[in-house]
Order: C-alpha cells, then structure tokens, then sequence
C-alpha cells in the first residue's frame, strides 16, 4: 500500500501498477482534486470510502488516501489475442464477472492456467483485488498466467466477437446445457459474481447461454468449481478434434 495523496500521484505518473484507489469521503481540497483527476486520465479505479474503513485498512498516517498496489503487471487484450492468433492457436480467455472472494479469484485462475485459459478477463470495479493472498491461493498460477483489467466489459465482449471469438455465459438461466454447445473455435467463458451472477448486460451480449446440469438438491456450484467444470469441457471437445 502506498499512504497519502501527493505519494498516490506520484505513484500514478510513474506508471505503477494500482488495483485501486481509497479516499476519504469529503476530501475535496486542490490535492485531492489533482489525485481525482489523475486517476481518471490514467484509468485508475479510485472509490470514496468513510474514514472508519480506512482506518482499518492500515493504522498508520493515511491522510485520507491508500493506495493498494497490484501483485501482477496488468496485459493488454489486443497483445493476447494477436499472440494466439499468429501462434496458430485459437484464442481460449475466461471473463470474470464480479468475482469478489480473493480464494474463489486464486482456485479459478489456478485451473484457468491448468486449461490452458490464453488470459482472465475482468472489469476494473467489483472484483476481488490481485493482491499476495490471491497469488498464495492461485498456488502461482497468477505469474504465469495473463489477466486484462478492462473498463468496460460489454465493450471488451462486441471487441472479442469483432475478433471472431464466441463469447458464451455460464449462468442457471441457460438455455442449454453445457455439454451441447460446440467449442470448436475461439471462445470466452463468463464466470459470474457469487451473489447475483452474471450482469444482465453481458448476458444480452453473449453468443449462448449454457447452464451446468445439477442433479442434486442444492441449486448452484461454487463459481470456482462451476468454472473448472467449463473450462474443462472446452479442453475435453478440443482434446477430441484434434
């Protein structure tokens, strides 16, 4: 974490890597007006919080401003892409709707890296922070394995299908069942949140939507489990045309 507005700046300009900014609700002087505006012409995510959680986020002197650093380099999806496509390989990205549990966050992108996932896609609100507990629990597979950090994922979605890629939600209010969509071309998987799914407007954009058949009584997967079983069922039809 980096502590106080001026050093926040600083941080900024340099480039570094910022998960996302906290600052405290009402701070409105020249300074934070500079920091505000900072992080809008950078596209740094920056959220107003009272002083309280602050406070619990570090006793030390904050000043009204913590900065959380990210754990990894963020890439660009156009570099994935491009890379996969000149390499021969159909392009294979998981988009994560939302995903707030760092420990669901590290199992998906540690199986992700095990399927042989091109990139995680996320949003730059709303998603659990890329810091040293989601490396611990993706057992690694976070320093190998590419993760985008896009502002606007309906844009991101219309830019993949731009790109020839299937983009297809995993949600119980599928209309098929997963196992009989053909995955035999480049393709996105949508995870979402654990509270409420995927949102209703990347649902609208999707190709298809697929559903996991359950047998039992409860009526939903954890998102990680629910992930591995997608994504393996993308590696198990590829595994059969080749």
């Amino acid at each position: 974490m980096i502590y106080g507005t001026r050093a926040v700046i600083e941080a900024i300009k340099a480039g570094r890597q910022i998960e996302k900014i906290f600052v405290q609700t009402g701070l409105n002087n020249d300074l934070a007006k500079e920091l505000a505006s900072e992080a809008r012409q950078h596209e740094v995510p920056l959220t107003f919080v009272p002083q309280e959680k602050l406070n619990r986020m570090s006793s030390g002197n904050h000043q009204g401003v913590i900065c959380v650093l990210s754990a990894i380099e963020y890439a660009s999806i156009d570099n994935i892409i491009d890379f996969a496509y000149s390499n021969g390989k159909e392009p294979f990205l998981l988009i994560l709707d939302r995903i707030t549990d760092v420990r669901n966050f590290g199992a998906i992108a540690r199986t992700a890296e095990c399927a042989g996932v091109d990139c995680i896609v996320i949003g730059d609100k709303g998603n659990a922070p890329i810091t040293s507990d989601a490396m611990k629990t993706s057992a690694g597979a976070l320093s190998l394995l590419p993760v985008c950090r896009e502002k606007d994922l309906k844009k991101t979605i219309k830019f993949l299908h731009e790109n020839g890629i299937m983009v297809v939600a995993c949600t119980e209010k599928g209309t098929k069942n997963i196992y009989e969509v053909e995955f035999n071309r480049p393709v996105a998987l949508i995870m979402g949140s654990e509270e409420d799914g995927i949102s209703e407007t990347l649902l609208r954009d999707a190709d298809e939507l697929v559903r996991i058949p359950l047998k039992g009584k409860i009526e939903s997967l954890n998102v990680s489990v629910a992930a591995g079983v997608a994504m393996y069922e993308v590696v198990r039809q590829k595994a059969m045309i080749k």
